[in-house]
C-alpha cells in the first residue's frame, strides 16, 4: 500500500471513529436549545424536560458496563450494529413522544443504544493503532467530538425555530444510519471474539475489578472523570444562564455553545502537536494548574457580579481549553495498560466519566437560584478535585502519574 493510500485509509478510520464518538455528544447537545418548546408542547415544567438529559446520562453510564463485556466476547461489530440499531428505533419513539415520561424512557433506551459507538470506537483504537499512537489518535477522536457541540446546538436551534423539536430526533436517527453503513464499510473488525469471556454476572464483576485494580487506570479514570465532569456542569445549567438570565435567542445561544466548543477544538490541535515534545503525565499536570485558575477566577468574577454575557463566555472559554489537553491525555493513560480487556476498561472508563458527569449535573440543578453561581461552582469544583486527585497521587510512593509502570493486563 502507497503512502498516499495509506493516509487515505488512516483519514478514513479516524474519521468513522470519530463519528461514533459524536452520537451521544449530538443527542445531549442538539436538543438543548428546544426545552422551552418542548416544556410548552409537552404541557410540563422545563425542570422534568431536564430529566431527559439526566436519563440520557444514567443510561450511557449503565449501558457500557454492558457494552464492555460483550465487545471482548463477541468482538467489536456485533455488539456495535445491534447498539446503533436500538438507538435509531429510540430516536424515532423521542420524536413521537407525547408525554414527557415517554420522552424520558425513550432517552434512556437511546442511551443504552448509542453509548455502542463510545465504547467500541475507543476499544477498535486500542485494537488496530501502535501503543505510541494512540494518544494521538485519540486526540484527533477529541478533535472531532469537539466539533460536534459547535455543529450540534446550532442545528438544533434553527431546526427548532423553523420547524419543530421532533424533527431534532428524527435528524439523529438519520445521521446515525449514515454512521452504520460507515462503519460497515471502513473500520476493520479489531480484536478477535474472546469464547473465553463469561458473561455470568460474577465474572463480569472479577473483570471489573481486575480493571480497577490497575491503579494507572484508576488513577487516570478519577482525575479525568473529575476535570472532565466540568463540561457537564456547563450544560446542565447553559440553556437557562445563558436564554433565561441573560435573554439570549435559541439560535444566538446556538452560537454561544459553538463558540465555547472551539476552546476545545483549539487545545486539542495543540495537544496533537504538544504530544511530539511532552509527555501525557506533564500536559495533564499542567492543564489542571491552568484549570484551576481559571475556575477560581470565574467563581469571583460570577460572586462580584463582574461579568456580563461577553466577559462570562469570554472566561468560560478559557476555562474550557484545558478540557481539550487532559481529556484525551487521561483516556490515553487509563487505557495504556490493556490489551485482552481493553472492551471493558473502555466501558468502565466511559461509564464511570458519565456517572461523574451526571452527578455533577444533578448537583448543579439541585442548587439552581437564579444566577450562574451553581454553573461556575461546579466547574471550578470539578477542576479542583481532578487536581487533588493526580497530587494525591504524586506523594504516594510508587506513583503511576510520575512514572509509568508499564504493566499490562
Amino acid at each position: 500500500m502507497n503512502q498516499p493510500t495509506r493516509k487515505r485509509d488512516y483519514f478514513k478510520k479516524v474519521l468513522v471513529l470519530g463519528a461514533l464518538c459524536t452520537i451521544s455528544p449530538f443527542s445531549i447537545d442538539m436538543y438543548l436549545p428546544g426545552f422551552p418548546e418542548m416544556a410548552k408542547d409537552l404541557e410540563t415544567p422545563i425542570s422534568n424536560i431536564q430529566l431527559s438529559l439526566t436519563a440520557y446520562l444514567v443510561g450511557i453510564a449503565i449501558g457500557q458496563l454492558f457494552y464492555g463485556p460483550l465487545l471482548d466476547k463477541y468482538g467489536r461489530k456485533k455488539p456495535l450494529y445491534v447498539g446503533l440499531g436500538i438507538y435509531i428505533v429510540a430516536s424515532v419513539g423521542c420524536a413521537l413522544s407525547q408525554s414527557v415520561e415517554n420522552l424520558i424512557v425513550m432517552r434512556f433506551l437511546q442511551a443504552i443504544g448509542g453509548c455502542a459507538g463510545m465504547v467500541s470506537a475507543q476499544a477498535i483504537v486500542r485494537d488496530i493503532f501502535p501503543v505510541g499512537k494512540i494518544a494521538q489518535v485519540l486526540s484527533l477522536l477529541t478533535l472531532v467530538i469537539a466539533v460536534s457541540p459547535m455543529v450540534a446546538p446550532t442545528l438544533g436551534g434553527y431546526v427548532t425555530a423553523f420547524y419543530n423539536w421532533h424533527w431534532v430526533f428524527i435528524i439523529l436517527a438519520v445521521l446515525t444510519l449514515i454512521i452504520w453503513i460507515g462503519s460497515i464499510w471502513v473500520l476493520p473488525d479489531g480484536a478477535d471474539p474472546d469464547k473465553q469471556i463469561s458473561l455470568r454476572p460474577t465474572q463480569v464483576w472479577n473483570n471489573y475489578n481486575l480493571v480497577l485494580h490497575n491503579r494507572q487506570f484508576l488513577v487516570y479514570m478519577l482525575v479525568g472523570g473529575l476535570a472532565g465532569a466540568a463540561p457537564f456542569a456547563y450544560i446542565a445549567s447553559s440553556a437557562d444562564v445563558f436564554m433565561n438570565m441573560y435573554g439570549v435567542s435559541e439560535q444566538t445561544y446556538g452560537w454561544i455553545f459553538g463558540i465555547l466548543a472551539f476552546a476545545m477544538i483549539g487545545s486539542t490541535q495543540l495537544n496533537h502537536f504538544l504530544l511530539r515534545k511532552y509527555k501525557s503525565q506533564q500536559i495533564i499536570n499542567f492543564s489542571l494548574h491552568y484549570q484551576v485558575i481559571a475556575g477560581m477566577v470565574l467563581v469571583i468574577g460570577t460572586y462580584t457580579q463582574m461579568f456580563n454575557v461577553y466577559t462570562l463566555v469570554g472566561l468560560m472559554f478559557l476555562f474550557l481549553t484545558a478540557h481539550g489537553l487532559n481529556s484525551p491525555n487521561t483516556a490515553a493513560l487509563s487505557m495504556e495498560p490493556f490489551y485482552r480487556n481493553a472492551g471493558s476498561a473502555s466501558a468502565l472508563l466511559g461509564s464511570m466519566r458519565m456517572a461523574i458527569g451526571g452527578v455533577v449535573s444533578a448537583i448543579v440543578s439541585f442548587f439552581h437560584d437564579g444566577t450562574a453561581m451553581p454553573m461556575v461552582l461546579g466547574m471550578a469544583g470539578c477542576a479542583l478535585a481532578g487536581f487533588i486527585i493526580l497530587k494525591a497521587d504524586q506523594h504516594i510512593p510508587g506513583s503511576i502519574s510520575r512514572q509509568w509502570s508499564g504493566s499490562t493486563v
